[in-house]
Parts: structure tokens; C-alpha cells; sequence
């Protein structure tokens, strides 16, 4: 996951996550995070939100003037929950007759049913009140606790209560109720009698209003669940989704999450276009980013192309065009992140902020693997000159030096200070601890260069533009020359994470190297080497691979970017290390690792948070949850296809008629089908177990390539 750069000023950071008692639903860009009674509690980092802003800062329901006592949370889907309750026993009673539900439903505002079951064996009276207020905050002032109380003026309308936010009054909120409310600002009442054994509701809408517009909240009053919106959006998700099963119970389980939560993170562009693609993670990142979504469609190949192919589009259509310091924009630039709260221009200078240094070139590696994988070929064609721009600015922009590397330095003081994917301040440093001086140029992005410039040869290559694949690749192949001697450390035995503004190396053993693996620009020399590296206790944690080496001078297991264990991270070193399986230990530490993250998965409900401490597996038995980690994230959620294809070995080449597939499953996966893998116009149905695979349904003029037994 990426960072802000409002989040380094952070004074009281929200705990959000697993390990954290907030419940968290998630539904497109809308999201809302209460405590485990469903009450949005004022002053903490609870909300619903909506574009990027809180617009509901407090939801609390009051039964006979009291907080009821929370008894379950029920989980329906990634955008909905039942919070079950009770009223507190009354003074001399041990148990309680009145029971409430809280069916609560996100997307694009807020609908909530509130049921009162009586119990008793005779009537009784409840007063239920529920307080309601909004201060319109930006996202990020209320994920470091610097969101101030208030902001917005109340009003009760025609028995509706109406709150506006003060200023330019873009944003507001309408709140409206079933069951006869008495409405009063900031609150409505309801005084019933519940017959014995009986039961009584009232439905509640919250629905955004935008420039004096009301945003329709995507489930309808007294609308079946099942009939919604936001339902038939996942339904329609896993219709076009491949099918997979395995014999593993944790396999099969986290990749019936994966499905789930990637549904719930899918989003569509404003234009009408049909373009789909996942935002970053919920809670704070509920956006379109470019690296994050880039490589979460890459992961997520075997389940949807569409997918990455959505993602290209919206990134294309916002591809950076002139240069501009304050939002680090470039001509070819593929941007890092769009915001649209109140204080977007005081985080990132403005919408859209395009200080990430590999979200370009992942671009066009993405472009290539979607056209592999059966995008429409029209659709492929029609993103080339966003692909050539993109390659044009990493020559031009992204190597300031012409010294063939693509380094990163923050053209104000407004950017980010680290621009790859550990972004975090000092996310980028040396074996004894020491922050890298910029320009940085990380060893990984010159990886994801090297698979770039092969990435568009290929693509030249298959649309008649043969001169250009030889340059192209005459170019990755000096790229890797030149990285090789550079970047390796033969006195340690691993790529320098990165070289500094001085060309020195930064000599630090971090999880960057293993992406070089990933993307194929390291030599087997060098890979047999860097795997025994990577195999020790000093990177395996034993639930995945640490983002730094433990006997590394900056090291702590309760670091974001220094310590700590990624899924997405550990996923791409899996995939790496069986691109070079045929290097003594790789397969077994791809299995070592990959057993380890579907612990971790199991542990945490089968749902894989953004990153948990790196503390190792023989001291405590369970991953120590990441305070503010987010959960569901795209990434994350996606490893596990990622994890999947790596063991299958499963390359298609659409475009060319072919399924390879090598598969090397653990032998605790037993036997896993792929059922409508969709690659183009065609449909495959594969099953695979241990090292051998058979194919149960494939075009006949396809042509299965396999290594397998």
C-alpha cells in the first residue's frame, strides 16, 4: 500500500484493521468504519465516507438513554453487516429481554435497518434515539486524528434531517426514516411499544448529497439484499470470473475471499465508458492508484482480463501530458494516486498526484500480459501511444542523469520522499540504517524497466513494427548489463536495493531483490545465490518474506516498510523464485514462503490484511497484527491468485493459440481446477495435482504446451 504525503504528519493515528475493533464495509468508494455495536462514535476515526470525505462523523444509537450491549457482528458480504445487541439489563437483572439487529448495507451512502424483538412475556416501552452528525472532514485529517469536531449545520426539513457543510456547500447529507421519528437537529427519536414476543423496525437512509444533488444510496428501501446493486455488481463479478477450486481448505477458502473482496474493491469510471478497476484497499485507500492497481490487476489475470484492461484505459485517459512540480506531473507520467476530498490540493497539489517512480513501466508490462492473457487486441492496440509515452518518459524524466537508470527526487517539499512501492520516509535505506540520499534509483524498477522495454518488443513485434522489437530489445538487454554489474554485491551475495544520489550502493538485503527474480533481469548465478539469502531466518519469518533483513541497521518487526511482511511482497518473490525453479532451492523456499502466507491467511479469517509484523513464527505462534494495516487491500487480496498461477505455471498465449502450463503444486494443495478460464474468445477447464495436469475442455485449434508428468 502507498502513503500520502499528508500521512507522515500524523499525531494520533487511527487503528484500523485486523487486531482493531473496528468493523469495516466496503462497497466501490463508499466505506464506513464503526465499533462492534455499529455505532460511528464521534471523535474517533469512524465514519461513512464518501469521495474522499466523512459524511456521517457520528451514528449512535441510544436504547433508553444507554449504549446497548454488543452480543455478534455478522459479516453478510464485503458491503454489509448484522450487528446483534442487546439493551443493558436493567439495575438488579442479570440478562436482558429486548434484542436489536443493525442490518447495516454501503454503497453510495448508507441504509440501515434497526430491529427491536421483544423477548418478554409482556409489552414493553423502548426509546430508541439515534445521534447523527457530519463534519465533512478529508479522509486523511481523520486518518491522523486531526479531524476537528463539528462543521457542519444541522436542520430537521419536513421530518427529514438535513445536514450542510459550511462554506461552498458542495457536500452535504439527507437523512430519512421509517417509523414515525420525532426529528430534532442531529437526532431522531422514536417511542414505541413492543408487544410480547413481537417484533418492530424502521429503516434509515443516509445519502450523500453533492453540488445540491442527492446521491441515491445503491440499496432501495425495503429492497431485497439479494436484488441489490452493489449484489448484482459481485454476482456479475463471479459470473465473469474463472472458477477455482482446490483440494487445500485455506487455498479454497482465502480464494473464495480473494473473489469476494476484489468485487466489493471494483469501481467503474464516471464517464459511462464501462471501465473497470479495483480501488487500493479499504479503509484510506478507496481510489484508483496507479501502481497498486496496476499490479492487483496483474495478479488477478487468471480470474478476469477485463480487469487490467479497465485499469489501463483509466490510467491512460489521465496519463500525465505537461510538466508541473506541485503534482510531480510529466509528459508519459502514469499518475499515483486521484483524490477528491476537501484538502486534496493541500496533500498532493491538486486531483491527481503522480509521484510514483514504477507505476509507467509496470504500465506497459501490464499492456504486453493482458494481451497474452486475451485482451481484445483494438483495445491493445488503441493503448500503444500511451505505452511509447510511457517509455519516453522514462527515458527522458525517469533517467535524469542519463546514466541509464530510472531514479526518483521529489520535485517540492509537497511530494513523496520515497517514490517506489516503500514509499514511506525511511523506507529506503543502508545495512547500518542510514536513509538513502536522493536521486534513488531502485533496484526493482530498473527490473520492471528491463520487463518493459521486452514488454512493448513483443507487442511491436506481433504489430508489424520488427525494427522497433530489435532496438527495444538491444536496449532491455544493455539495461540488464549494466544493472548486473552495477546493482550486485558479491561480497554479500544480494542486489543493492538501490544506488544513491552519489551512484554509491545502498547495500541493504530487503525483499526488493526479489522482484529482480520476478521480472527476470538477474542471471542464475546470481539468483542461486541471492535464494540462499533470502531462505534464512534473517528474511523468512516463517508467515512470509520480511520486507528487511533482521540483521539490517534499520530492522524492526513493527515497521511499515522495514520489518514488516507484506502478501503482495512475499507473492512476488514466490512468482520469482519459480521463474527460476530450476536454481537449487528455489522451489522449496517458494513453497516454504507460500505455505507460510496461507498460515498467516487463516489466521486472519482467511482475509490477507495489507501487512502484518515480521516477527518470527517460534515467537509467537499467530502473525501480530499491523495496527493501521488495511483490510480488505487489493493487493493482498490478489497474492493469492498470484501464488496460484506461480505453482500451476500456467502461460497462456492467447493471441497465438496456447496454454502453457508446468505445474510444481505442494503436495498439501492435493487437486486444483480452473473452470472457465476465459483467454480471449476461448474457454479452458484445467486440473492440476502435484507435477501433472490435464486439460478438460480447449478449442480445438489450441495447443496445450506442458512440462508437466
Amino acid at each position: 500500500m502507498t502513503v500520502s504525503p499528508m500521512a507522515f504528519n500524523t499525531s494520533a493515528p487511527a487503528r484500523i484493521g485486523a487486531g482493531a475493533d473496528t468493523v469495516t464495509l466496503v462497497e466501490g468508494a463508499t466505506f464506513c468504519l464503526s465499533d462492534c455495536r455499529g455505532d460511528v462514535v464521534a471523535g474517533r476515526a469512524h465514519g461513512l465516507f464518501f469521495r474522499d470525505a466523512r459524511v456521517v462523523s457520528r451514528w449512535e444509537l441510544r436504547v433508553d438513554g444507554q449504549s446497548p450491549e454488543p452480543l455478534s457482528v455478522q459479516l453478510s458480504a464485503a458491503f454489509g453487516a448484522q450487528f446483534v445487541v442487546r439493551r443493558a439489563p436493567r439495575a438488579g437483572h442479570v440478562d436482558s429481554t429486548l434484542l436489536l439487529v443493525r442490518e447495516r448495507l454501503v454503497g453510495d451512502g448508507l441504509r440501515e435497518t434497526i430491529s427491536v424483538e421483544n423477548l418478554d412475556r409482556e409489552p414493553t416501552v423502548v426509546v430508541l434515539e439515534l445521534h447523527v452528525e457530519a463534519d465533512f472532514a478529508d479522509l486523511f485529517s481523520v486518518k491522523e486524528g486531526r479531524a476537528a469536531r463539528g462543521g457542519a449545520e444541522v436542520a430537521a426539513v419536513d421530518g427529514e434531517l438535513m445536514l450542510l457543510e459550511w462554506g461552498d456547500r458542495i457536500r452535504g447529507l439527507r437523512v430519512t426514516a421509517s417509523g414515525d421519528p420525532v426529528v430534532a437537529a442531529g437526532r431522531l427519536t422514536w417511542r414505541i411499544v413492543v408487544p410480547a414476543g413481537q417484533r418492530w423496525h424502521t429503516e434509515i437512509l443516509a445519502e450523500p448529497t453533492w453540488a445540491n444533488k442527492t446521491v441515491r444510496t445503491r440499496f432501495r428501501r425495503g429492497e431485497n439484499v439479494e436484488s441489490s446493486a452493489p449484489a448484482r455488481k459481485l454476482e456479475a463479478w463471479r459470473d465473469t470470473a474463472t472458477t477455482v477450486e482446490a483440494g487445500h481448505r485455506v487455498l479454497t477458502e482465502v480464494l473464495r475471499q480473494t473473489e469476494s473482496d476484489l468485487g466489493a474493491l471494483l469501481m467503474h469510471d464516471e464517464t459511462g465508458q464501462g471501465r473497470s478497476f479495483v480501488a487500493a484497499g479499504a479503509p484510506w485507500f478507496m481510489t484508483l492508484f496507479g501502481r497498486d492497481s496496476l499490479l492487483t490487476a496483474w495478479m488477478a489475470l487468471p480470474l478476469d482480463v477485463g480487469l487490467s484492461i479497465g485499469t489501463l484505459q483509466q490510467l491512460a485517459a489521465v496519463q500525465g501530458r505537461r510538466v508541473d512540480p506541485i503534482t510531480e506531473e510529466e509528459p508519459g507520467r502514469i499518475m499515483h494516486e486521484i483524490r477528491r476530498g476537501p484538502a486534496s490540493t493541500d496533500a498532493v497539489g491538486g486531483a491527481i498526484y503522480y509521484g510514483s517512480v514504477d507505476a509507467t513501466v509496470l504500465f506497459v508490462m501490464l499492456l504486453a500480459e493482458s494481451w497474452r492473457w486475451g485482451a481484445d487486441p483494438s483495445a491493445v492496440s488503441a493503448l500503444l501511444p500511451a505505452a511509447d509515452a510511457a517509455l519516453s518518459w522514462a527515458q527522458r524524466y525517469g533517467d535524469r542523469d542519463g546514466d541509464g537508470f530510472i531514479e526518483y527526487q521529489r520535485a517540492t517539499d509537497r511530494g513523496l520522499i520515497n517514490q517506489g512501492w516503500k514509499d514511506s520516509f525511511d523506507g529506503i535505506n543502508d545495512a547500518a540504517g542510514r536513509t538513502g540520499e536522493p536521486p534513488i534509483a531502485l533496484c526493482e524498477v530498473q527490473g520492471y524497466h528491463y520487463a518493459a522495454l521486452l514488454a512493448r518488443a513483443e507487442l511491436a513485434e506481433e504489430f508489424d513494427d520488427t525494427t522497433r522489437a530489435v532496438q527495444l530489445r538491444d536496449q532491455a538487454q544493455a539495461l540488464r548489463d549494466q544493472f548486473l554489474e552495477t546493482f550486485w554485491l558479491p561480497q554479500h551475495g544480494w542486489y543493492a536495493v538501490a544506488l544513491d544520489g552519489h551512484k554509491n550502493p545502498i547495500d541493504a538485503l530487503t525483499s526488493n531483490a526479489a522482484h529482480c527474480l520476478w521480472t527476470g533481469i538477474a542471471t542464475d548465478e546470481h539468483a542461486a545465490t541471492l535464494v540462499e539469502r533470502l531462505a534464512t531466518d534473517q528474511m523468512d519469518s516463517g508467515f512470509g518474506l520480511r520486507t528487511l533483513a533482521t540483521t539490517m541497521g534499520a530492522y524492526n518487526p513493527m515497521s511499515y516498510h522495514n520489518g514488516a511482511v507484506w502478501p503482495h511482497d512475499t507473492a512476488i518473490a514466490v512468482a520469482g523464485l519459480l521463474r527460476y525453479q530450476h536454481v537449487p532451492g528455489a522451489q522449496v523456499l517458494a513453497q516454504r514462503l507460500a505455505s507460510g502466507l496461507l498460515d498467516a491467511a487463516d489466521a486472519f479469517g482467511t482475509r490477507l490484511p495489507e501487512l502484518y509484523c515480521g516477527f518470527p513464527r517460534s515467537q509467537f505462534r499467530a502473525p501480530v497484527p499491523y495496527p493501521t494495516s488495511c483490510s480488505p487491500q487489493a493487493w493482498s487480496c490478489a497474492a493469492p491468485v498470484l501464488l496460484l498461477r506461480s505453482f500451476l505455471g500456467l502461460d497462456p498465449h492467447a493471441p497465438h493459440r496456447q496454454v502453457a502450463v508446468s505445474p510444481h503444486l505442494p503436495d498439501a494443495w492435493g487437486r486444483v481446477t480452473l473452470s472457465d478460464l476465459r483467454l480471449g474468445n476461448a474457454s479452458v477447464d484445467l486440473e492440476a495435482e502435484g507435477d501433472t495436469v490435464k486439460i478438460h475442455r480447449m478449442p480445438d485449434d489450441w495447443q496445450l504446451l506442458s512440462s508437466a508428468g
